[in-house]
């Protein structure tokens, strides 16, 4: 037979003994079954009784009434309190644990979903396009070269990322002058030794062509 802790906290919570209003028999009997000081944190009422009982060691065999009270407390299915604290504390540590791994997921979702966003935000996010804004040169064969129809050939070039800005005609001496021309490019989309290439196959007008001058915008 051992003693049902639970029962016995349960009665002691209400009541300062096992039975009546004085130390008897029955507190003897349960006091002698609990082999060690009860854990208060358990079981505070049994503790609390325990120490005050302990205090009438002296006079157990003098304690009127019988043990008899004391049997309602005893049970072959009860188990021990401090093992049921030991379950208790280990589901906690179980339930902490679960908690923390929860928590971890959780976290990671969350980093998870932010980097996405980050990422998908970039993707969309314009991109800035870099630009040059170049200075043309284009040289005839002499001075007797058409230079409005040379101009008009040049400018009949079109090109995705190109723009044909203003121009001037620039004398290079012997009465031949030069077209020099600003333009705007594109740096990925335009190549400017393949414009030079192909400004230069208007043969009957252009002799050479140059970059006299280029700047990042």
């Amino acid at each position: 037979m051992s003693l049902d802790f639970a029962k016995l906290e349960a009665h002691l919570a209400t009541r300062s003994y096992v039975e009546g209003y004085t130390p008897s028999q029955a507190d003897v009997h349960v006091f002698k079954a609990i082999t060690s000081a009860p854990d208060a944190s358990a079981n505070p009422a049994i503790a609390r009784w325990y120490t005050h009982i302990k205090s009438y060691t002296s006079e157990f065999d003098s304690l009127p009434g019988s043990s008899t009270a004391g049997e309602a407390f005893f049970g072959s299915a009860a188990a021990p309190a401090a093992p049921a604290k030991a379950e208790e504390e280990d589901d906690d540590e179980v339930d902490l644990f679960g908690s923390d791994e929860e928590e971890d997921a959780e976290a990671e979702k969350l980093k998870a979903e932010r980097v996405a966003a980050y990422q998908a935000k970039k993707a969309n996010k314009p991109k800035t396009v870099a630009k040059s804004v170049v200075t043309f040169e284009v040289k005839p064969w002499d001075d007797e070269t058409d230079m409005a129809k040379l101009e008009e050939a040049v400018r009949s070039i079109e090109w995705e990322g190109l723009v044909w800005g203003a121009s001037k005609l620039v004398p290079i001496g012997y009465g031949i002058k030069k077209l020099q021309i600003t333009i705007v490019v594109e740096d990925e989309l335009v190549s400017l030794d393949d414009l030079q290439e192909k400004v230069q196959e208007f043969e009957d007008y252009v002799q050479s062509t140059d970059i006299a001058a280029m700047q990042k915008l």
